[in-house]
């Protein structure tokens, strides 16, 4: 019996459901002190004396540090392929000066968390407030945040392919179009937080954190705090989501080990809901300015852009990996012969950015697809047939874009037909001209969208245990996709045995094998893959113990979404009546898991299109900076969602399989605009930037400004 492609119900939820499971702060330590931060209220400012004697007095006060006081380097920056990159990495507490509001100057350590608040309340900081720096696009003639870091330019990237200025100067017509993405907060149910403790007698430092995976925390601490793998463990217990926002060790998690070592006593920090809004990274955060040149008949002969990231006051180690994907993918599923693409990564005076479930795909799919509808305006085209015109033909895959990737499989036509027929599109025009005849404002849109998945390595181990369990050790975490089950079902097919009987083991790095971790839909891919080529090891061996390490070239995945939209003219609200979504994620293991990733991916996209912007004032204060006044959708807001999947199984994994969690998240946002766009087409709008609030629609609505 074949196990891999059943829809097998999820086996952890049990666990989760009867309470127990064991996150971060269900874990308890003798003499385990606890941690509070002292923040900054300004975005940008000079640091002054720091005076804690008042907070040191109070009873339960163990210690008050800065960052003077700790043994510890900023953590490492990132790079990314072709881009240079600033040496501006997050410092573990400020030094010197603040760049964003809400960043870390001090930890108070005491007995209890809510002394230490008090305690942190009490900590005098002297500011000198500095002028802030805000928009992207005028960052290069702002104040330096960073002496070193000319024009604020944290990252610059460029790539140019073809005769971008001929096909320009060829070209029946020209569309261009400015964008702004806003920034968004990952906003997982389980905040961020850590536990540190030494063992004096070896000298080892273990650290249980909220993470995506255990391995990369331990780089990038071991970088930071300078500690030998073998004298640094990393633990990653259960997690509550994270949604990319925990793939980065975060700075305060550094603080709280070297406090640690420093104190020789166990420090735990658990971040509470506003300091998540003021300083875990964000998402999104993207201006751009885009042209295409367009041939009579729709063929699209050139694509120049130029993106404004808005990277924030520092680099974590994966800020700079979300617009340079952007760049990389912002040819999407179209035959583009000459493209140029730069990007102006600068600083400005917010909590940097970060991954966010897509990171950097739904930027360059919202791009990329509003441009197509944009072109088909301006030439008088059906946007469907001019979508069918451009895209990359099956027979050309493996297909390498102009910016340098290579797709392994696709077929993005039968994607595009799969979701018209899902979606019922002939029926859904009919209705909207009656709706429109009526009076109503109802839109369709198409949103098409590759997305990167897979690459680097991932590693496993697979165990015969007497008893005749199968213990397998990987280095894949999971915080919500499931891996308890996927992966029994992977290596319940190739031992030949029941999934029950297969027992996954993460998290650890004493535990387990060398890992990347879980992040970019590599899970399957990757991980799955890892245990498929570990277990065929082990039965070649007839052995009871085999591991493996898997290494492939990203693979990636592919859709079409349909979304219908309607707009209540009296007040600009709009509703999202319903979307079709289409997957090509190569082969699936578990559709009944596989479609709750494309349904969470997609209400997620609905949250950025509908109701989700973090909003910075003037002065660089987040206004958003709660769950008051940052709104999430509920049950209520959300439309029918139906799904389907399209299988081209990738030639680089043994299991065929590509990228499934992040889909929605890409393509809904650029389904959903080019719906507004549809609906409001009567009205003499060309364009509108998410997110479409009530307020923004109806002003269009009334004659405004687009």
């Amino acid at each position: 019996m074949s196990w891999v492609g059943r829809s097998v119900p999820r086996r952890e939820d049990v666990r989760f459901l009867r309470g127990e499971a064991t996150y971060l702060d269900d874990i308890e330590l003798p003499g385990l002190l606890e941690g509070a931060f002292v923040r900054s209220p300004f975005a940008h400012a000079q640091l002054g004396a720091v005076d804690a004697s008042a907070a040191r007095r109070l009873p339960g006060v163990v210690a008050v540090l800065t960052g003077s006081d700790l043994d510890a380097e900023a953590l490492p920056v990132g790079g990314v392929e072709g881009g240079v990159v600033a040496a501006a990495g997050h410092p573990v507490l400020a030094r010197k000066k603040v760049r964003y509001a809400g960043e870390a100057v001090a930890l108070v350590v005491a007995e209890s968390r809510a002394v230490a608040e008090d305690a942190a309340e009490l900590v005098n900081v002297d500011y000198e407030p500095l002028e802030p720096v805000l928009d992207p696009r005028t960052a290069a003639s702002a104040p330096l945040l960073h002496d070193d870091v000319a024009e604020n330019a944290l990252l610059r990237w460029s790539r140019v392919h073809g005769n971008v200025d001929g096909a320009f100067a060829a070209a029946t017509a020209v569309v261009g179009q400015s964008f702004h993405i806003p920034r968004l907060v990952a906003a997982p149910i389980e905040t961020r937080g850590a536990i540190a403790r030494r063992d004096p007698a070896g000298d080892v430092l273990t650290v249980w954190c909220s993470a995506q995976d255990p391995h990369r925390p331990l780089a990038q601490l071991g970088h930071s705090l300078r500690r030998d793998r073998d004298r640094l463990r990393v633990v990653v217990p259960d997690v509550g989501g994270a949604f990319g926002s925990k793939g980065a060790v975060g700075a305060e998690v550094a603080a709280v080990a070297a406090a640690a070592v420093e104190l020789g006593v166990p420090i735990r920090w658990t971040e509470d809901r506003t300091e998540n809004f003021l300083s875990s990274y964000q998402g999104r955060g993207l201006d751009a300015d885009v042209e295409l040149a367009l041939a009579s008949d729709g063929r699209i002969l050139g694509l120049r852009a130029v993106l404004y990231a808005d990277l924030g006051g520092y680099l974590y180690p994966t800020t700079a990996v979300a617009p340079h994907t952007t760049a990389m993918l912002l040819s999407g599923t179209y035959r583009i012969p000459a493209v140029s693409v730069e990007i102006f990564g600068a600083a400005t005076t917010k909590v940097p950015t970060g991954p966010y479930r897509g990171a950097g795909r739904p930027e360059a799919a919202l791009l990329i697809e509003r441009m197509v509808d944009l072109a088909a305006l301006e030439l008088e085209l059906d946007p469907i047939e001019v979508r069918r015109r451009n895209f990359v033909p099956p027979d050309a895959f493996p297909y390498e874009t102009p910016l340098g990737w290579t797709y392994d499989s696709g077929s993005f036509e039968r994607c595009l037909d799969a979701v018209l027929e899902l979606g019922e599109i002939d029926r859904l025009r009919e209705e909207r001209d009656r709706a429109r005849a009526e009076g109503r404002v109802v839109g369709i849109g198409v949103g098409m969208y590759v997305e990167r998945a897979g690459g680097l390595w991932e590693s496993a181990e697979v165990r015969l245990e007497p008893d005749g369990r199968v213990v397998v050790r990987t280095g894949s975490s999971p915080h919500g996709q499931g891996h308890e089950t996927t992966f029994a079902q992977i290596v319940a097919d190739e031992l030949g045995v029941d999934p029950a009987a297969v027992e996954l083991v993460w998290g650890d790095t004493r535990e387990v094998p060398p890992g990347v971790g879980t992040f970019a839909s590599r899970s399957v891919a990757m991980g799955g893959s890892a245990l498929v080529t570990a277990a065929r090891r082990l039965t070649a061996s007839g052995g009871r113990e085999a591991s493996a390490r898997f290494e492939s070239g990203l693979v990636f995945a592919s859709g079409a979404y349909l979304a219908v939209v309607e707009i209540d003219p009296g007040t600009g609200r709009l509703r999202v009546c319903s979307v079709a979504a289409v997957d090509d994620s190569g082969r699936i293991v578990n559709p009944l898991l596989a479609e709750g990733q494309v349904l969470g991916a997609t209400v997620q996209g609905l949250g950025q299109c509908l109701v989700e912007e973090a909003i910075h004032d003037e002065e660089g204060q987040l206004r958003t900076s709660s769950l008051a006044d940052y709104s999430l959708l509920t049950a209520a807001e959300l439309p029918a969602i139906e799904s389907r999947f399209v299988e081209t199984p990738s030639p680089l994994n043994p299991l065929g399989s590509k990228g499934i969690g992040e889909g929605g998240a890409i393509a809904t946002p650029a389904a959903v605009a080019n719906a507004v766009a549809d609906a409001l087409a009567p009205f003499g709008v060309r364009h509108v930037d998410p997110p479409f609030t009530e307020a923004k629609l109806w002003r269009l609505l009334q004659g405004g400004a687009a």
